[in-house]
């Protein structure tokens, strides 16, 4: 954060405004006694000039004229970058409400619960420390709750919500009447069984799906060879029951713990772009990228993305942290003001480096287009 002392002069004091870049940012108006003023800002010198203007005649809008004493402020080159800053420093500051400051909405996963006896999924907005599996961010209620849908179809999972006591005489359900349960609450499965469907799920969710396509597909294949063409159709039609199924998945949907990606970002520094990291769930922050030579020598585009992921390490984040983090990544991520790109993939070791070098060069080549420079007054 750049500080700057405001002036008691008038005339300090407007010069001061003139100097402050126009840019976006986030910035602190810390008063003589009290909380500071928190805020970002596309526009910081006339954000803060119209906080701090001369009083020529009584207004209901806010006004810090005579009571600010210094500024702090953060240029920023994306929003993602904007609203990180601003929750890192509403966290410094307002440890009691910065959620409300930062307005942080919990985006919804799909949780297969395996700390139940019985487990069944549900769709959360809440990551829990109890064991389960979750998939996710959606882009809200409804994907996450048709993607829960379309996989228990693939299953028979129960789809009940209560703490079941099995019991032979237990009404059951019309799931179970249809086949697609295998009623434990009838205990007409036993309790190893039934955790076995459920590791069967569980697999499914971690795979993307593969555990049960590749399987499929390989028998489709050896029905087509043997000429057993009903078998082949009948395998062909589970094939694309699967694809539906993970096909319902919002974009960035993965399962949390293995859920990698690499968002490209305009900087506020010009010649350079902005990577952030997000490895198994949690969030690394940001790394700069600049296009200078080293010692004169061009330096290959490949080698420093490489150079700069290699040092990304696996660390996992307080929990509230990390929860927090991920529903503002994942707010930018699926809003209509997204700005730059991110690559989304399912194995760090693998990272499509040729994909993200050229989302790098489009990236920096609409930075270029649209330089980073003041807005006029």
């Amino acid at each position: 954060m750049i500080e700057l002392p405001v002036p008691e002069g008038e005339q300090d004091a407007e010069r001061l405004l003139k100097e402050l870049p126009n840019r976006p940012a986030v910035f602190l108006l810390w008063p003589r006694e009290g909380n500071p003023y928190l805020a970002r800002t596309n526009v910081l010198r006339r954000r803060v000039g119209r906080l701090l203007r001369r009083r020529e005649a009584p207004s209901r809008s806010l006004n810090l004229r005579g009571t600010v004493e210094r500024i702090e402020y953060a240029l920023t080159g994306s929003r993602l970058e904007g609203q990180f800053v601003l929750w890192e420093q509403a966290r410094r500051h307002f440890p009691g409400n910065y959620r409300e400051i930062v307005r942080i909405r919990l985006p919804y996963y799909a949780k297969l619960i395996l700390s139940n006896a019985f487990p069944r999924t549900q769709v959360t907005s809440r990551l829990g420390r109890a064991r389960a599996v979750y998939v996710g961010p959606f882009r809200n209620r409804s994907t996450a709750v048709e993607f829960e849908a379309r996989c228990l179809d693939l299953f028979q999972l129960r789809r009940c919500e209560d703490d079941l006591t099995p019991n032979p005489e237990h009404p059951g359900c019309m799931y179970g009447e249809m086949g697609k349960c295998l009623r434990p609450c009838q205990m007409a499965v036993g309790g190893d069984e039934y955790l076995g469907e459920a590791a069967r799920v569980a697999d499914f969710l971690r795979t993307g799906g593969k555990s049960l396509l590749e399987p499929a597909a390989n028998a489709r294949d050896r029905l087509s060879a043997e000429l057993d063409f009903e078998g082949a159709a009948l395998m062909h039609e589970r094939c694309r029951r699967i694809e539906q199924a993970v096909g319902a998945r919002d974009e960035m949907a993965r399962d949390v713990e293995r859920l990698h990606g690499i968002a490209v970002l305009p900087s506020a520094e010009e010649d350079a772009i902005e990577l952030g990291w997000l490895r198994a769930g949690n969030w690394g922050g940001f790394a700069r990228l600049d296009f200078e030579s080293r010692d004169g020598n061009p330096v290959s585009l490949d080698a420093r993305v490489r150079e700069l992921s290699s040092a990304v390490r696996p660390e996992s984040a307080p929990h509230a942290a990390r929860v927090e983090q991920l529903a503002i990544l994942s707010r930018w991520f699926y809003s209509s003001w997204r700005d730059g790109e991110m690559l989304i993939f399912d194995d760090w070791e693998k990272i499509p480096y040729r994909k993200l070098v050229n989302a790098i060069s489009r990236v920096a080549a609409e930075q270029k287009r649209k330089p980073t420079r003041d807005i006029p007054r």
